[in-house]
């Protein structure tokens, strides 16, 4: 599933996603309790959306993750993902970007104090690309 399919009371969904940024955790209280919570933004190449990580499960800035198990929710008019301790999350080899690309594809050189990304396949450099990934870094 891609992100763009992403609609209101979902169950069950499974996407792989790039993560964008996480917040610190806070502790929120729920009517099961105190619960820690954490704000995410991930991305495929269809779009990005909020994810509300429920519990102590970890992710990393930069990295691509398949989401499996998780809901989805609207507030204010939004749709979110979600994801708890009962849901699974795995890191992945592939670097999905915006673009399409994947870091796979390209090998960073440094030029001018910033890397700059060319093709595996064409050597060509791809300003798109490296425009980017140096957004990122």
């Amino acid at each position: 599933m891609k992100v763009k399919d992403l609609k209101d009371d979902m169950h069950n969904v499974s996407v792989v996603v790039k993560v964008v940024s996480v917040s610190q955790p806070k502790t929120v209280q729920t009517r099961n309790g105190e619960t820690t919570i954490r704000e995410a933004v991930v991305e495929d190449d269809s779009g990005r959306v909020k994810l509300t990580i429920w519990g102590d499960q970890q992710i990393k800035p930069g990295t691509t993750v398949k989401i499996e198990n998780a809901w989805t929710s609207t507030f204010k008019g939004e749709v979110k993902l979600n994801v708890s301790n009962k849901s699974k999350i795995t890191t992945t080899g592939e670097q999905p970007t915006r673009s399409g690309y994947t870091k796979k594809q390209y090998y960073p050189k440094q030029y001018n104090g910033k890397k700059q990304y060319y093709s595996s396949k064409s050597g060509y450099y791809n300003k798109k690309y490296n425009d980017e990934m140096n957004e990122e870094e």
